[in-house]
């Protein structure tokens, strides 16, 4: 079983004796950051509760096992086994409070799912055009260019071959008509 004593200013101190091992974290929380530490020691199994104690110089914990009295100083984010029992006399005794898990709500079950709609038949796609170049999905045809083959331009003078976009026969200098 875990327990916290909370300390104010945002740092709590959480204690767990799990099997011979007992662990301490200390958290410390602010708006926007978060720290933590923690420690294990082996003081055996808890025969009673844990104490915490605030002093000049931190806060002690007493755990108490078969194996006899342990002493922890939480300072900050330091954990400190002390080999001497420290004194408690000007001590204040905190609280501590079961760190358990509060039980689940069961959960509502789940609306079944409606049946899905019968889908509708597509329509036909249009042809894709995009310049010269055209497209279609119903007989998965794509043509580019032209689909007519070029015509060939001569000179009506000499009958030289020109070009789409001459003006004038390169051959003869004869004015094309446009």
């Amino acid at each position: 079983m875990a327990y916290i004593c909370d300390l104010g200013a945002g740092v709590q101190v959480y204690v767990e004796n799990s099997g011979m091992q007992t662990t301490i974290t200390s958290a410390s929380s602010s708006p926007g950051q978060q720290q933590q530490a923690s420690s294990s020691f082996t003081t055996g199994k808890w025969l009673q509760l844990p104490t915490a104690f605030r002093t000049a110089s931190g806060v002690i914990l007493r755990f108490e096992s078969a194996q006899g009295q342990y002493f922890v100083q939480v300072q900050g984010n330091s954990t400190i086994a002390l080999n001497s029992p420290p004194s408690l006399a000007n001590a204040e005794e905190l609280p501590l409070t079961e760190a358990g898990v509060p039980p689940m709500q069961p959960m509502q079950p789940m609306a079944p799912m409606k049946p899905m709609e019968p889908m509708k038949p597509m329509e036909p796609m249009k042809p894709m055009t995009m310049n010269n170049m055209e497209m279609r999905m119903g007989n998965m045809s794509m043509q580019m260019g032209n689909s007519a083959p070029a015509a060939k331009h001569f000179c009506p003078q000499c009958g030289a071959k020109t070009g789409e976009s001459d003006r004038f026969c390169t051959s003869c200098g004869h004015r094309l008509q446009a």
